[in-house]
This record gives C-alpha cells, sequence and structure tokens, in this order.
C-alpha cells in the first residue's frame, strides 16, 4: 500500500502531491491493479490534511481512468502505468548516482534541476506532457 508524503513548503497542492505519488507509484509497479489505496480516513490520520483534499485526488484518479471507487469497499486501481519495476538495474544505478550527488555537496533541488536538464535533453519530444 502506498504511503503519502505530504510537504507543506513545496507549493504544490496537496491533492496535487497525492495524485503525483499514486502514479509515481503506478508508474514503479508499486501499485497495480486491484491494489486498494488507503481510505481517506488512513491517509487524514498519517499526514493530518483534509478529508475532502483526499477524495478530490481520488477524484481526479478516477477521471483518469485509473482507479474506480467501490461504494462502501473503497478506492481500488485499475490500470498499472508500470515500465519500470522498482527493482529495476536501472534503479540502482539512479540511486548510486543519487548518492554520489549527495556525497558531492548537491542539494535535492541541485539534483532535481540536473536530472531535470538531462530529461529535457534526451526526452524533449515529450516536454510538456505530464
Amino acid at each position: 500500500m502506498v504511503e503519502y508524503r505530504i510537504d507543506r513548503r513545496s507549493g504544490v497542492a496537496t491533492y496535487v502531491q497525492i495524485v503525483q505519488q499514486t502514479k509515481q507509484a503506478l508508474r514503479l509497479g508499486l501499485l497495480e491493479p486491484g491494489d486498494r489505496l488507503p481510505t481517506a480516513r488512513e491517509v487524514v490520520e498519517a499526514t493530518a490534511i483534509n478529508p475532502n483534499t483526499v477524495l478530490k485526488a481520488y477524484r481526479e484518479l478516477e477521471r483518469e481512468g485509473l482507479v474506480e471507487a467501490r461504494r462502501g469497499l473503497g478506492t481500488f486501481v485499475r490500470k498499472s502505468l508500470s515500465t519500470a519495476p522498482a527493482d529495476s538495474p536501472l534503479r540502482a544505478e539512479l540511486d548510486a548516482w543519487a548518492v554520489r550527488a549527495r556525497e558531492a555537496g548537491l542539494e535535492r533541488e541541485d539534483v532535481g534541476a540536473l536530472f531535470t536538464s538531462v530529461l529535457d535533453t534526451h526526452f524533449a519530444e515529450s516536454k510538456g506532457d505530464a
């Protein structure tokens, strides 16, 4: 099950963070079709956010066809976005690179900017897709 982490200083709306983290879990294969998302109550207890915020995020995911709400049962994953499993060798390489970047004194924002720059170079045709 996914555990949401809310960064109140990020400037990104809370419901958007939930949507993004759910999509990331789907891409990494951490969530698969049939898996149940945490209930709004569980998310509220873990993150201290408004239940309506959770429901807004879940409605957005449902609108995109990624999840479906089943009355009285919860919200379930309908489809996967997974193409790179969480245990991919590429993930291990990226993990090692992140360790080196941190040891070199780079901050999270520096790493993000550097990584985004490289992505923009190699995936220019996808720019603007989200």
